[in-house]
């Protein structure tokens, strides 16, 4: 991939993702706020920096694989995808209307450069290491790689364990994962409904190569990608620890905004919030 962003670009343009955001979800009146503003950062960098992706070109044969495993976030995906150019940016706003190509979860056949569909938690995971294992036994793909992003709720599904079974025994080694670390879900917090820890020693019994970064810190997520396609015998988790609805103070680390859209009222506000860096920049700084 030509042309990757500086580490300031990629900040400045994960911002722009979470107003993109922001608009999308208060235009379609429903959808979840707090994990899409939280995975602007990861996405960004996947899809600006780490991945081997050609827009104008979806289907590219050589391309690196990302699959959404927590499918209710997708407003990042699609706006992170818009932003690098998949489609105009104006079409976000038609998130979560009847018959457009953005649904409330992505669903693969409706929108070029989606490479899954998910609903149900727990299933991206065995998606994507159905696909890496066939990666690994074709001999000119070893350049290619398979990224996917999963929830901290998400872990509570049996299926992950499964595919997490399945990645360790096959050494999918082309296969990364970064866990959204934002301790929250629908319910409450991810210690209150169903307690994860030690997640890193559960992720290394099953025999996964681990690291821990701040899901926010754009060149950690970065680094991260490259250990994890320097370990050639084993897969890979990243545990990013990240801050729901990232950038919205009246929403960073509230569980009740899983799954609440902004109002026009509160939409304004989280947009000022995001475009003055919430009150670092005066109006007359800003773009």
């Amino acid at each position: 991939m030509s042309g990757q962003l500086t580490i300031t670009q990629l900040e400045k343009k994960a911002n722009e993702v979470r107003q993109d955001i922001i608009r999308m979800l208060e235009a379609a009146g429903s959808g979840h706020s707090a994990g899409p503003l939280g995975l602007a950062d990861i996405v960004t960098a996947l899809y600006f920096n780490i991945m081997n992706i050609d827009p104008a070109k979806p289907d590219w044969a050589e391309r690196d694989m990302f699959f959404l495993s927590n499918g209710h976030t997708v407003p990042v995906q699609y706006a992170v995808m818009a932003e690098r150019g998949y489609f105009d940016v104006s079409e976000l706003t038609t998130l979560r209307k009847f018959g457009s190509r953005l649904q409330g979860h992505p669903e693969r056949t409706k929108l070029p450069g989606l490479e899954n569909t998910s609903g149900p938690l727990g299933s991206g995971l065995s998606q994507a290491a159905g696909y890496a294992y066939t990666l690994q036994y074709i001999d000119d793909v070893k350049h290619r790689w398979v990224y996917v992003v999963t929830g901290d709720g998400e872990l509570n599904e049996g299926n992950i364990w499964e595919a997490a079974m399945f990645a360790g025994k096959y050494k999918l080694s082309q296969l990364i994962v970064y866990i959204d670390r934002n301790n929250i879900q629908i319910d409450g917090s991810t210690d209150d409904v169903m307690p994860l820890e030690d997640l890193r020693g559960k992720w290394e019994s099953f025999g996964w190569h681990v690291q821990e970064i701040d899901g926010h810190n754009v060149d950690s997520v970065i680094d991260a990608a490259s250990m994890a396609r320097a370990i050639s015998n084993k897969p890979s988790i990243i545990i990013a620890h990240t801050i729901p609805g990232k950038g919205v103070d009246f929403m960073e680390y509230d569980y009740k905004w899983h799954g609440v859209p902004p109002n026009k009222e509160q939409a304004k506000e989280a947009l000022k919030k995001l475009r003055t860096l919430d009150g670092k920049i005066t109006s007359g700084d800003i773009e």
